[in-house]
């Protein structure tokens, strides 16, 4: 689930000249026919010195005047999807008509495939036409708008932003038409539309407009409007109360016919599929819920770097497993850290340089690396001071573009801290830092520790917890320098001492300590792949699967062949097991037999040898069932499958070895 992105728009969209202190209006009146796939658009434009349009290479200008005066619209030529349009002259208000037939809906899109730029797509099972599609022209800055929506009976459908009028179609030729307004300035429109039921719940605000609570669902899951409005309603009031006041007067749950999990401006857009799973609204929905704040309420500055996912992981998707309890945050960070050290040589990137994410890549630094940052920082200068940052970084940025350096401003002046290395470090290094204990020994009543770390060193808050008889003890050292001897002072010797182990500083953790995750073949440069058995039909299967699952394109290899690479079994359940013993692997784990009719997993190994995964199943349509949901469970070590569902997961148990206090 995340923000939509949008940060290659300014790139893919542009229109010349037209940089301006007040924002551009666009007034759009749209016709959309999802049956045909006909759009027909009226459109004016307010802005300085229009002189070029950009739409999508399927749609074409029909009609234009610049200033009240007709023009020539002379199309050029078509560029990764996009045709610029060259007016005859520029002007400052422009009115112009165009109209398309659009791509059908792509119902084999992947949730990969839906995070990349998409066409605008129409279908009666539903239409989608993403802010960075070109379906309307972008005006090459932040601008508000206004959008005439009409529709088929049987159809409704929506655009970020307050509703300001609607009919219901009834009967046939009727249409159904809602007008939209979005009055702060944003910086795209995303419309979506299907044969939705529409539920609505109205909510009185203290010093503000009522809120209007919408669910766009499909007659197969209306009925779980009432408990989406009641969370909805419930993730507002939270934000409300520990940022600053919802900054809109709507906001709707929109179900989508793809894989989508997107928040934008009013609504989230998510898969009709992920929206009936019962604990969605425990997670994901607060999460699209608070890029109403972070993301849609104060924009992202991508030229630094993207804040916003970082920070609503943080404030969401962390802060629930906090509250639930200290082993599920742990559980997280866990998570975060196992998802960085499954990176492949030269995958990581600074968080300056994440804009959004289109592979598991980029979630590992920008979602993950951004949480634990924020993590680090509330623990560097406390739960008070940095509450207050936050409240203080949305009163100054609201509905304005902002970068991590208006972050660490609003932080520093609440902390009283300089936070200039602490930003720099995290948010511009590639690497992680890898802190241990040399040598720990009782000098007098206390502990003398000898830390070191690679060069070049960070300046880290390394925490320690010492174990001995009179229970457990934590202290936070500074380490700033490659090698250091600290002196803890101590009520009692301890018996041994444990370096960061409730895992609250982001670091390279001892491959010794880490289980091997399905990450590491999914994000692999070079994975290769062995398909066992003479089943054309499964071996096809199989193939079809690696394709899911892999990001980059796999190696077919036999089970001979030699090779360091992440190797990928697959097959049916006998010629696995036969294959595993003819390499002398250890055989199908034991709480694996008999689970589902497919079973995943990956094999422990010593380091240095070739890392192995496996994929058994009872027969060819277990393996095809496998394509949707396995992409998404990277983060375990072994999975059990029944049809689509997955019955058992986990990961390998390792557990890390305390050093020794020497007497």
């Amino acid at each position: 689930m995340s923000l939509h992105p949008r940060a290659a728009l300014a790139a893919a969209l542009l229109i010349a000249g037209c940089a301006s202190a007040a924002p551009p209006q666009l007034e759009l009146d749209v016709a959309l026919d999802p049956g045909t796939r006909r759009l027909r658009v009226e459109a004016t434009l307010h802005a300085e010195r229009i002189s070029t349009l950009t739409l999508h290479e399927g749609l074409e200008i029909t009609a234009a005047t610049v200033d009240g005066e007709p023009v020539v619209a002379q199309a050029g030529p078509s560029k990764q999807g996009v045709r610029s349009w060259h007016l005859a002259r520029a002007g400052r208000r422009l009115q112009f008509a165009y109209e398309g037939r659009l791509a059908p809906l792509d119902r084999r899109a992947d949730h990969r495939r839906v995070l990349r730029r998409l066409p605008p797509m129409a279908a009666p099972e539903g239409s989608f036409m993403s802010a960075g599609s070109a379906w309307y022209p972008w005006p090459g800055a932040l601008f508000t708008y206004r959008v005439r929506l009409s529709l088929p009976a049987g159809q409704r459908g929506l655009v970020a932003g307050d509703l300001v009028e609607e009919t219901h179609a009834v009967g046939a030729g009727a249409k159904s038409v809602a007008t939209f307004e979005m009055r702060a300035p944003t910086d795209g429109i995303d419309l979506m539309a299907g044969p939705y039921t529409v539920s609505e719940r109205v909510v009185e605000r203290a010093a503000a407009p009522p809120l209007r609570l919408r669910t766009y669902f499909t007659p197969a899951i209306a009925s779980l409007a009432d408990d989406y409005l009641d969370d909805s309603a419930r993730y507002i009031e939270r934000y409300s109360k520990s940022i600053g006041a919802y900054p809109f007067a709507s906001f709707s749950v929109v179900s989508s016919p793809l894989p989508t999990g997107f928040g934008m401006p009013t609504l989230t857009y998510i898969g009709e599929t992920v929206l009936r799973l019962p604990f969605i609204r425990a997670t994901s929905l607060g999460h699209e819920v608070l890029h109403n704040w972070w993301g849609n309420g104060v924009y992202v500055d991508y030229s630094g770097g993207n804040w916003a996912e970082g920070l609503t992981t943080f404030m969401a998707d962390y802060a629930f497993k906090d509250e639930a309890s200290a082993e599920a945050a742990r559980e997280m960070r866990l998570g975060w850290l196992r998802d960085f050290a499954a990176l492949p040589p030269g995958a990581a990137q600074p968080l300056t340089a994440f804009r959004s994410r289109a592979h598991g890549a980029d979630a590992a630094t920008g979602y993950g690396k951004a949480a634990m940052l924020f993590v680090m920082l509330r623990d560097l200068i406390g739960a008070t001071a940095f509450d207050a940052g936050l409240r203080a970084f949305w009163r100054e940025h609201r509905f304005r573009t902002a970068s991590w350096g208006n972050l660490r401003t609003a932080f520093e002046s609440t902390s009283g801290h300089d936070l200039s290395r602490f930003f720099v470090q995290w948010l511009e290094r590639v690497d992680a830092p890898a802190p241990r204990i040399v040598e720990a020994r009782i000098v007098g009543s206390g502990v003398a520790l000898t830390l070191e770390q690679t060069e070049p060193p960070y300046a880290l808050r390394v925490p320690l917890l010492f174990d001995g008889p009179a229970g457990p003890k934590t202290h936070a050292v500074d380490l700033t320098r490659t090698r250091e001897t600290v002196r803890v002072a101590l009520d009692a010797p301890p018996d041994s001492v444990r370096l960061d182990p409730e895992l609250r500083l982001w670091r390279s953790l001892d491959p010794r300590t880490l289980p091997p995750i399905l990450r590491q073949w999914m994000l692999a440069r070079a994975p290769r792949l062995a398909l066992v058995g003479d089943d054309d039909a499964v071996r096809a299967a199989a193939q079809r699967l690696a394709q899911r699952v892999f990001e980059s394109p796999a190696r077919r290899v036999e089970l001979a062949d030699g090779g360091d690479a992440p190797l990928m079994i697959i097959g049916l359940h006998a010629d696995v097991d036969s294959a595993l013993a003819g390499l002398g692997l250890p055989p199908r784990p034991p709480r694996l037999h008999g689970a589902g009719s497919a079973q995943v997993w990956t094999v422990a190994r010593e380091p240095g040898e070739t890392p192995v995964a496996v994929i058994s199943a009872g027969d060819v349509e277990s393996i095809a069932a496998l394509e949707r949901p396995l992409p998404h469970y990277g983060a375990q070590s072994f999975l059990a499958f029944e049809g689509r569902r997955a019955v058992l997961r986990g990961v390998w148990a390792v557990q890390a070895t305390p050093v020794s206090v020497a007497r």
